[in-house]
């Protein structure tokens, strides 16, 4: 089975990812992708929210997609999230799958500084979906990384979680930003500076 495994700290969930994991899908035939919140990324700091919330945001937002799964290991396990670590263990788990790691454009040229990287691009081929300024320029990485490495094409959205929080911070508007269900979580649950909402 052709599997994708969107990884990223989703804090939070925004369209942007939704949009992301549905192109490299229906680019590259995959059968399910698979979102997995990582506990801390290596290259960021620690999440604004915690694993269990932000976890609980995919889990709401993708529970009615036929081929988007949610898968929890990261945040389980706990610790800086390595990504030839968890590969490591999904091919234990699932030997005959064949996986693909979706990311955006400036991871892909940030991927010949991830840890292992060498490992990985034997384990596992890379999409790389356009961002809004960040060209894919795949000459500009080393050959044995640009052979591993897809590309998919899809509407450029301008949205990071980092300006959605910021937004919240300052009393702004996210909704239509994030899933429905993201936004209703995040106003029942008061996160990112949010007043929670009553239930009357």
């Amino acid at each position: 089975m052709k599997v994708g495994i969107m990884g990223g700290t989703f804090d939070p969930l925004h369209i942007g990812h939704m949009m992301a994991a549905e192109a490299a899908r229906e680019t590259y035939g995959l059968q399910e992708v698979w979102f997995m919140p990582s506990h801390i990324p290596p290259h960021k700091h620690e999440a604004g929210v915690s694993g269990a919330d932000r976890l609980a945001m995919v889990q709401e937002a993708i529970h009615n997609h036929e081929a988007f799964r949610t898968l929890d290991w990261e945040v389980v396990r706990g610790g800086v999230s390595y990504t030839f670590e968890t590969i490591r263990r999904l091919q234990e788990a699932y030997p005959h799958f064949d996986l693909y790691f979706i990311i955006g454009a400036d991871m892909v040229q940030y991927l010949p500084k991830w840890n292992e990287i060498e490992e990985l691009v034997q384990r596992l081929t890379f999409i790389g979906v356009g961002r809004p300024g960040t060209p894919l320029d795949l000459d500009a990485l080393p050959t044995y990384i640009a052979e591993k490495v897809l590309l998919a094409d899809m509407p450029l959205v301008d949205i990071s979680s980092t300006m959605l929080r910021e937004r919240a911070a300052t009393g702004k508007s996210i909704r239509y930003m994030v899933p429905e269900a993201v936004f209703e979580y995040v106003q029942r649950s008061g996160l990112y500076g949010i007043q929670p909402r009553s239930s009357d």
